[in-house]
């Protein structure tokens, strides 16, 4: 019996190792790994219609997964194809001659988990789209000619592994790299960057390049022709200067002595496999239960004070303990009203990363006092605060340069309170109604940038974050400006998360702000990621025209609609009348019908026919100054 079942195992392998060799690959991978083969040079085997059965690349299914050539002599450049391999999880081309620059279009790789170019000619600057390759988790771009800055460091939640080391990249580290969680290695010397520490990373720095290239959980053990084996390899300590220790077989007595086998029945084994097996998973279980116990504990120190900080700016949280008290507001001056609550301005003492902080207060659904909750309104309303509670954890974790992001969050029995950086330009209201009054200017080319990084932001709660998010609220008053008026989409702290699988969201109520809510989510109460396109169409409409939905200029139109109107002049033999008087004639008119026309296909009436964001982003950033 055991014979046949080895057999039959045997039979399947070989099968299956068979049918790998056959393997026939989608076009599209097979089209890509072509013109890769084509522009690096890679020598031999011109005619091989099997790209899996080449040394160097792995494949699963019809996909390929992993391409490996380092060390091949290879020259040329990387082509545009690479985009073509969605499936591709390593990529590593190191100790090459590869030259040029790095294609765009490798962030099409969506699940490319390492990229290893260390050693080659690459040159010019590191694409910006690389930073949606959020599943990477090792990045080496070591002793190549990489120039420029380091602005494409946003969003690698998943980074382990970090080179650049030996480029010419300029200006300072980015302080996003704070909110990398599981960043443990960096290496940047060898660059023309200002400073090369950040205040509150706790960081290993590690020196050995064939580690680094590989994060740990791929390390596997090589063996002296340089195949991979199955099993992990033990991490070597810094300190041991990466000597292996072989260990010497002992000396055994001159005299032999002859094995004496010992035959045990198979009884005795099954029982022996059964009972440590039993003895295992009791003892896992005793761990677990003890672990979680001390853990609770842990936790029921912490969230006593109801204090949860997201983000490193927040160095100590003396530093927020007076929103614990009943009074903790009543000095703080109030920038801002919203239907949720007020907004305050705070200033933290010295020494913390962040001096201003706006701090905006929930207010908590409550009931009158004095009157009994029935069961059903309890339960609701303690599924309501948990949902605030769950939404909150998921926007304390969010990291986009276009997003505001959460600093810290406090419960009180009454109301939550959302600590966020304080922005000294406000909002894009302001901003817009200042310009209309005279008090200050407001460039195209600002307008334009404005834009585009709203365009991004929106990208990645619709398209990157999982699960996918919705804004449900989108207009200039939550779009806040920083010093270099680089825009941040804020209140998005109680946008509603939506699951992969799900296509709307049905509220009970409509929420949102007149003349900026989608026509669709009037009659059906369904919420879509079309809705924030209506609302984004809307916005970019009121970059170009200086105008607001409740401007009192369209009372007196026969539309009585921004959308209308501007769908109305656009269609004219005068469209240039939808511009900002102040911005007509400096050049850009062009520039700025195109996006109006952008505008206007955004807030078409069937959602169906309105782009998703990135093709929103894409569109804009194609409009050139």
């Amino acid at each position: 019996m055991a014979t046949a079942t080895l057999t039959l195992l045997c039979l399947m392998l070989l099968s299956v190792a068979s049918s790998s060799h056959g393997l026939s690959l989608v076009q599209s991978d097979l089209d890509a790994f072509v013109a890769l083969r084509k522009s690096i040079g890679l020598p031999g085997q011109h005619r091989f219609r099997q790209p899996c059965a080449f040394a160097g690349v792995w494949c699963s299914g019809e996909r390929i997964i992993k391409i490996v050539l380092n060390s091949r002599r290879l020259s040329g450049f990387i082509p545009p194809a690479i985009g073509r391999l969605t499936e591709l999880r390593e990529l590593s081309l190191a100790n090459n001659n590869l030259s040029f620059r790095l294609p765009s279009e490798i962030a099409n790789c969506r699940k490319l988990e390492l990229l290893n170019l260390r050693h080659n000619k690459l040159s010019g600057e590191v694409p910006q789209d690389i930073s949606y390759l959020v599943a990477l988790r090792s990045l080496d771009l070591s002793q190549n000619g990489f120039s420029g800055d380091l602005g494409f460091l946003t969003h690698f939640p998943n980074l382990e592994n970090l080179s650049l080391a030996d480029n010419f990249f300029i200006g300072k580290v980015p302080p996003s790299l704070r909110s990398f969680r599981n960043l443990r290695f960096v290496n940047l010397t060898g660059n023309r960057l200002q400073n090369s520490f950040i205040p509150g990373m706790k960081i290993e720095y590690y020196n050995d390049e064939n580690t680094l290239a590989r994060p740990r959980r791929y390390r596997l053990a090589e063996n002296s022709s340089g195949s991979t084996r199955g099993s992990i390899a033990p991490r070597s300590s810094p300190r041991s200067n990466n000597r292996s220790i072989s260990v010497a077989p002992s000396a055994g007595p001159t005299t032999q002595v002859k094995p004496k086998k010992h035959k045990r029945p198979v009884s005795k084994w099954v029982f022996g496999f059964v009972g440590g097996s039993l003895s295992g998973i009791l003892s896992g279980i005793l761990l677990s239960l003890l672990f979680r116990l001390v853990m609770n504990c842990i936790r029921g120190r912490q969230k006593v004070s109801g204090l949860e900080i997201f983000s490193p700016l927040i160095k100590r949280e003396e530093d927020l303990e007076f929103l614990e008290r009943e009074d903790g507001l009543a000095a703080l001056e109030i920038v801002g009203r919203g239907g949720c609550g007020e907004v305050y301005r705070a200033e933290l003492p010295d020494g913390s990363n962040v001096k201003l902080i706006a701090i905006k207060k929930i207010i908590a659904t409550t009931t009158n006092e004095g009157v009994d909750l029935s069961e059903e309104d309890s339960k609701l309303l303690g599924k309501r605060m948990r949902q605030i509670r769950s939404e909150i954890q998921t926007v304390g974790h969010i990291r986009h340069r276009n997003l505001l992001p959460l600093l810290a969050h406090v419960t009180r029995p009454d109301c939550h309170f959302l600590v966020y950086e304080f922005m000294k330009n406000g909002s894009l209201q302001d901003v817009l109604s200042q310009v209309t009054e005279g008090q200050r200017e407001l460039e195209w080319t600002a307008r334009h940038r404005i834009a585009c990084g709203i365009a991004a932001g929106l990208e990645y709660l619709h398209l990157n974050h999982n699960p996918r998010i919705i804004h449900r609220d989108l207009k200039p008053a939550n779009i806040l400006l920083d010093d270099d008026l680089e825009a941040r989409i804020t209140d998005f702290g109680l946008a509603k998360a939506m699951p992969e699988l799900n296509t709307h969201m049905t509220t009970s109520n409509v929420v949102g702000t007149l003349g900026f809510i989608a026509p669709e989510y009037h009659q059906t109460l369904k919420f879509t990621e079309k809705c924030d396109i209506y609302s984004f169409g809307v916005l970019l409409a009121a970059l170009v025209m200086g105008k607001l939905p409740s401007d009192q200029f369209f009372q007196h139109t026969e539309e009585l609609s921004l959308v209308k109107w501007l769908r109305n002049v656009m269609t004219s033999n005068d469209p240039k009348r939808a511009i900002d008087p102040k911005m007509v004639g400096n050049g850009y008119d062009e520039q700025m019908l195109l996006v109006l026309k952008i505008a206007c296909f955004c807030t078409v009436e069937d959602p169906k026919e309105r782009p998703n964001s990135k093709d929103v982003r894409t569109m804009l950033e194609q409009v050139k100054h």
